[in-house]
């Protein structure tokens, strides 16, 4: 250190913060006061006279008075007058405060920008993902779509609202929420924590439980879209305490897997999760990620993965598997690219033909209404049920459909045929089902969300099982697994799907309170709250 002191270089920058002398000033004041007004050198050049002339004023301004009224004494004037004179003391001028000395202000450097890029392309690694500088790593190029690391700030959108935490509270309890279901939806959120993998991702064998006797693949950017949205709904974002790492690396994974041409890796005909359930399911989580916090770069991502949906779309308005173009409209399917297309209208999405898209749904969805009231798997099949009911009646509502008559009989048929029963469950796929009841009876509101919500809510918070401790942090944590002879997708795909059912107090408006001018996409309002994220 005394080395570092000692060398010439290092003394003349210290130097630099030592008081200058007084002869030293007077040259910077000399040299100040020959420079531009509006520059730094002139403006301290003024400082220092107004420094000097202050006390000296106060001082030699009475004296010269004083000696001015001496002189005018001594002289004799031609005539005199008799006066009356007052003579007061003279008075002390008050001490003037002495100038703040201007403080040495170093210039702090800006933050630095993180990035990831390809070896194609500059190449650098990232903060968070460079290894430690002993550790043993083999260097790998980054994909071409991975994620731009920028400090930004994130907007939660009037009409996502209530979900920041100043909201949740008020909207819990004027929808019929309360402490046990947000207890439970924290423990789902903190199991999911648990089991997110390194890289970001959660996988069809995440945290254990039963498993799908048919070998669906690996659906990991459908269940990291459906964990995502979990987090999403409870107003997570990367800025967040307790969870924003889990959310950051969530969506860097689903970026770092999204292919140029808009689709997702492992996922296809050609891949893995043969009916590509994985591409609306993982959209609509970007989608949402983005119209939540507007930051920059997810926008180009999820207009990428949006426009495979909007391509995909039959001329009827439905869809087929894989977004593929065919004689067959499935409802199923279908729902899960009407939510993606309704989160990308409320991201405000520039893709050209969106607005297009979501009118045709409303067709494509009423092509599936029977003469029962019911919407069926494919148009005018005999595959029917509660479940596909659901979908076609919330895909309706998101739409602003709620009042077309398939809309209307749909949802009378879900009232008077719908169950809640845990131990006797509904229908073969029952948590799914739930899922998307459970939002239809929330959207109409009333005494219809009422009776729905007093017998799902208490049977989803009962049955939910709960690790004692086991969180990351020593918390408790829970799951759910799948209900009676449900065919079973593993732990992930039934905890994520139960805690959305359990956000849904706050996790939108109902679509009868949303003002129109928020159906036209304007989703600004006094509730916005700005939060500064590094992501």
């Amino acid at each position: 250190m005394s080395t570092l002191h000692n060398s010439p270089g290092q003394r003349k920058l210290l130097d630099m913060f030592d008081k200058p002398s007084f002869l030293e000033k007077v040259k910077m004041v000399g040299y100040g006061l020959k420079q531009p007004h509006d520059s730094g050198a002139y403006k301290y050049a003024r400082l220092q006279i107004t420094r000097l002339l202050s006390p000296l004023a106060g001082i030699v301004v009475p004296i010269i008075a004083l000696f001015l009224l001496l002189i005018l004494a001594a002289i004799t004037p031609e005539k005199r007058f008799d006066m009356k004179v007052n003579i007061k003391e003279e008075a002390v001028p008050e001490e003037l405060e002495e100038p703040e000395e201007l403080p040495d202000e170093e210039i702090e450097p800006p933050d630095p920008i993180e990035m990831e890029m390809s070896m194609d392309d500059n190449p650098m690694v990232s903060a968070f993902d460079a290894p430690e500088q002993d550790a043993d790593f083999s260097p790998q190029p980054s994909v071409m779509d991975s994620v731009a690391i920028v400090k930004s700030p994130i907007v939660m959108r009037g009409i996502y609202g209530s979900r920041n935490p100043g909201s949740r509270g008020s909207a819990l309890g004027k929808y019929g929420g309360g402490k046990g279901t947000e207890d439970a939806v924290m423990r789902a959120l903190r199991w999911l924590k648990k089991h997110q993998a390194e890289d970001g991702s959660w996988a069809q064998k995440t945290g254990g439980g039963e498993l799908f006797t048919q070998d669906v693949g690996d659906a990991k950017p459908a269940l990291t879209g459906l964990a995502l949205l979990a987090f999403l709904a409870h107003g997570e974002t990367p800025g967040s305490e307790e969870f924003g790492a889990t959310v950051e690396k969530s969506i860097k994974w689903l970026m770092d897997n999204l292919k140029a041409d808009g689709h997702f890796k492992g996922v296809g005909r050609q891949g893995q999760d043969a009916h590509e359930y994985s591409q609306p399911i993982a959209t609509y989580a970007l989608c949402e990620a983005y119209g939540l916090t507007k930051i920059p770069m997810l926008k180009e991502p999820a207009e990428r993965s949006i426009d495979v949906i909007i391509r995909g779309q039959h001329p009827s308005g439905s869809w087929d598997y894989n977004c593929i173009q065919s004689e067959r409209d499935d409802v199923s399917y279908g729902g899960w690219c009407v939510q993606a297309l309704k989160a990308a209208k409320m991201a405000s999405l520039d893709n050209a033909n969106l607005e297009q898209a979501l009118k045709k749904s409303v067709a494509g969805l009423k092509g599936h209404a029977n003469e029962l009231g019911m919407f069926t798997y494919t148009p005018g099949s005999a595959q029917f049920g509660g479940r596909l009911t659901a979908v076609g009646v919330l895909g309706m509502q998101l739409l602003g459909a709620a009042k077309e008559k398939e809309a209307r009989h749909g949802l009378t048929w879900l009232k008077k045929n719908v169950g809640s029963d845990w131990e006797e469950p509904w229908g073969s796929r029952p948590i799914y089902a739930w899922y998307y009841v459970t939002q239809a009876m929330f959207h109409e509101g009333g005494g219809t969300w009422t009776a729905w919500n007093n017998k799902f809510a208490k049977q989803v918070v009962e049955y939910q099982t709960v690790v004692k401790g086991a969180g990351i942090d020593g918390k408790d944590v829970g799951y759910w697994d799948a209900v009676g002879s449900e065919e079973k997708y593993g732990r992930v795909y039934h905890t994520t799907l139960c805690a959305l059912m359990l956000e849904v107090y706050y996790r939108y408006l109902p679509t009868y309170q949303i003002p129109e001018q928020m159906e036209e996409g304007d989703f600004t309002g006094e509730d916005d709250i700005e939060v500064e994220i590094i992501m």
